[in-house]
């Protein structure tokens, strides 16, 4: 697969048409498994690992991918209607699959460090992905809102992103995905245990469910402390843009679940739509408050923000998602025209270190990336106020 073709599709879970778009970025649920057959991979040999990448890619592509490559609609009859299967034990009841006609399998082993960043960036796979070693790859499909990583710290971490807070068609399209690869593989299962993980805390259901953030309210006024409390209080984990291990950066946060033991998919999901929305409305009221007491100074910063995003000559990345979550939040609230949401999102992506280097194709470093950085945004910004 040749990744330069990604640098012409925005991610689909980026269009920020989804429920909540204004405070919430993307819903993602994600799903930990294990082959039966195979030791985990902290016990797996070369040949081993190999021979998981080959089981999982083949399964996937055999199922899900488009039946015929020249069709332009490889879809099967819709499955959304399907009745939801008993997740609690693995089941091998036959499933008409619904394909893909995107569908690629990339060797992650092959590919450069600013190959995986890219992907990374993207949020196709995780930093643990990136850094393994031996066989490991990634399928990529429905314009990039699905992936499924291969050898990561489990043989498969199935995830499926969508824009807005819209969890419950995550979940939807992922049980569909893992019934149609249960089909066809024997699952590591205990039927006290639940699914068994690499990670003790993942057993159970392996059920993440995460929500992306945009809380520049919040955190201007330091009442993100309280979010930070009450999260913890749930056994809920706040993290930064890339999820475990990163740091929050533009006022951007990913709020998840931390046990999947003792706790069906359904109770976890619902758990995290209970929680989400309180911080949907905190964020709108100290919104609104700020509005009402300093909407000029609102208005002053937004508009600071878009001159100086729209005629720098060199501009760091730290400072563009700063200055991006006062843009957005501008936006949001009607103070100034330019950007929309989809395109803060779109900034929020191709202004990262490897999309620039993708994009000029070469290694910069981080001077440089800072000008061509600046260079896309002032032609970004232009050609938005063109149309």
């Amino acid at each position: 697969m040749e990744l330069d073709s990604l640098l012409s599709i925005t991610s689909g879970w980026l269009d920020g048409t989804g429920p909540e778009s204004d405070v919430v970025i993307s819903s993602r649920i994600r799903l930990a498994r294990n082959l039966a057959q195979f030791p985990f991979l902290s016990r797996a040999d070369d040949f081993e690992r190999t021979e998981i990448e080959h089981v999982v890619r083949d399964t996937v592509l055999k199922h899900l991918g488009a039946s015929n490559p020249e069709k332009t609609d490889a879809v099967s009859e819709d499955q959304s209607e399907q009745p939801e299967q008993d997740k609690s034990a693995p089941d091998k009841t036959e499933t008409t699959t619904k394909r893909y006609d995107d569908l690629q399998y990339v060797d992650v082993k092959e590919l450069s460090e600013i190959d995986r960043q890219f992907l990374m960036e993207r949020q196709l796979i995780s930093r643990e992905l990136s850094e393994a070693k031996g066989a490991r790859g990634v399928l990529i499909a429905d314009r990039q809102q699905t992936s499924l990583m291969v050898n990561e710290e489990d043989h498969i971490r199935l995830q499926v992103l969508r824009n807005g807070f819209n969890l419950d068609s995550c979940w939807a399209e992922i049980n569909r995905l893992d019934d149609v690869i249960e089909n066809d593989v024997s699952y590591a299962f205990h039927e006290q245990f639940g699914y068994l993980t690499a990670c003790p805390t993942n057993v159970g259901t392996g059920i993440r469910v995460s929500v992306m953030l945009h809380l520049p309210a919040l955190v201007q006024t330091r009442e993100i402390k309280k979010v930070f409390q009450s999260m913890q209080k749930m056994n809920l984990a706040v993290r930064g843009l890339y999820g475990e291990g990163s740091q929050a950066m533009g006022d951007y946060y990913q709020i998840s679940n931390q046990i999947t033991l003792g706790k069906s998919e359904a109770e976890v999901i619902d758990m995290i739509k209970d929680v989400i929305p309180n911080v949907i409305a905190y964020e709108r009221r100290v919104r609104a408050k700020l509005m009402e007491e300093n909407q000029q100074g609102l208005h002053d910063q937004a508009s600071r923000a878009y001159g100086i995003l729209r005629s720098a000559q060199t501009i760091s990345s730290e400072e563009t998602l700063h200055l991006l979550s006062s843009l957005r939040m501008g936006a949001n609230l009607g103070l100034i025209v330019t950007p929309q949401v989809a395109l803060a999102n779109e900034i929020l992506i191709y202004t990262q270190p490897a999309h620039l280097q993708k994009k000029h194709d070469k290694e910069l470093n981080s001077q440089e990336r800072n000008v061509v950085r600046a260079s896309y945004l002032r032609e970004r910004l232009a050609d938005t106020e063109a149309d």
